[in-house]
């Protein structure tokens, strides 16, 4: 505990946490509020698949363009009128459903809300980086953040189903409405921990650099695509979760399991960051994926709520340390005036993944029901572990580590 009390009392350090752990608690509801709203109000997963889908994919491009603002403009200029666009779009699509209007008007809506969404989460972690100068403080930030975003998926799920299944098919979607304009107003408001603007460089080497997308910059690919993945194991498992407890009979249970998995997860992240670790960071961050491979493929034998929440439990303790590897991963693979951009890639690769796998899951669990919904899930989990492991080499030698124990 101690190293998160010195991290939070830094001048601005709480307050900006705090306000971003506002700002990013309605993500969290989106996607089970969608698959809520949707199957309940057009009796389709697979429209809420795809409606889900169209909200994640567009969140990511639509981060991946607002995080190279945010380097050039400032977190303020550019978040704060983005943040209040999503809230009304989602707002919007919340009176469309309501109205029953045809499906195909819910996607624009869907679409906009999401492009504007930006990543509250990566902002906030940007701050972190420019108030930290440690190395062991860096890594409990990002330890610590990463298990606030466990608390957002805690609380969320069960929230947005409580509002779902109690008061309106279309009710777990208003609380992220609210959370996105409060928590952009106390987040952005607070300049003194803004990082600064930075500019291109004055020569053209600088500038090409600066240009160039930071996708190619050495390692950062292998990260982003093993994010990828795991995006799409938590698309995958938001929508068989709910399609499971549908079919058992007790679907008011399905934010429930979601709020243990992300429990589990939220402690096993906060007791990683609690710790310093000496061993290598690829070696940790390949560690996690290997297990949470393994933990995705149990999910196949889930036949219950109980056995759903167990074997959820063994999915969550992988996921937050995996994630903190990965963010620490990035920071030091990219320049520091590229590491809003680059930090965002994480969320955009998750966001993408989020899509692909709920797209994915609703389609199967058409067909197959949620048996089908839980391999989707486990698939997803053994390709993170193949793309991870085979992009090994490639963050050794970006990282500047022998690829194999010197003789």
């Amino acid at each position: 505990m101690r190293a998160y009390r010195e991290i939070l009392t830094l001048p601005g350090a709480w307050q900006f946490s705090a306000a971003g752990l506002l700002a990013r608690s309605g993500g969290a509801m989106m996607g089970i509020g969608l698959v809520l709203m949707v199957s309940a109000l057009y009796g389709s997963y697979g429209l809420a698949g795809a409606l889900a889908a169209s909200n994640a994919v567009s969140w990511a491009l639509g981060t991946a363009a607002l995080s190279n603002l945010v380097d050039r403009y400032g977190q303020r200029r550019v978040m704060y009128p983005a943040a209040i666009v999503s809230a009304a779009t989602l707002s919007l699509l919340i009176v469309f459903a309501m109205l029953q209007l045809p499906a195909w008007t819910l996607f624009a809506p869907a679409i906009l809300c999401g492009a504007t969404g930006g990543a509250p989460g990566a902002l906030v972690r940007a701050r972190w980086t420019h108030l930290v100068d440690d190395a062991d403080q860096l890594h409990t930030a990002f330890s610590l953040e990463s298990t606030l975003d466990e608390v957002t998926f805690i609380v969320g799920p069960v929230v947005a189903t409580a509002l779902a299944t109690g008061v309106h098919p279309a009710a777990g979607l208003i609380a992220p409405v609210i959370f996105a304009l409060t928590g952009a107003h106390l987040l952005y408001g607070q300049r003194a921990t803004e990082p600064p603007v930075t500019r291109p460089g004055p020569s053209p080497q600088q500038g090409r650099r600066r240009q160039r997308l930071v996708l190619l910059t050495p390692g950062v690919a292998a990260v982003i695509a093993v994010n990828l993945l795991i995006g799409c194991v938590f698309g995958s498992i938001d929508v068989s979760v709910v399609a499971a407890a549908t079919q058992w009979g007790v679907r008011e249970a399905s934010g429930l399991v979601l709020a243990v998995f992300s429990l589990a997860s939220g402690l096993a992240g906060f007791y990683y960051g609690a710790r310093k670790w000496r061993s290598p960071l690829i070696t940790r961050f390949l560690g996690g994926v290997a297990a949470m491979c393994a933990a995705c493929v149990a999910l196949i034998g889930a036949h219950s709520v109980l056995l759903l929440c167990v074997v959820g439990v063994l999915v969550g303790v992988t996921i937050a340390p995996t994630l903190i590897n990965g963010n620490t991963l990035i920071g030091s693979l990219v320049s520091r005036d590229r590491l809003t951009e680059g930090l965002s890639w994480m969320g955009t690769g998750i966001g993408i993944g989020v899509a692909i796998g709920s797209s994915a899951s609703g389609q199967v669990i058409d067909r197959f029901d949620y048996p089908g919904g839980l391999a989707t899930v486990a698939f997803f989990g053994v390709l993170a572990a193949v793309i991870g492991f085979g992009g090994r080499r490639a963050l050794l030698r970006a990282t500047g580590q022998p690829s194999s124990p010197r003789r």
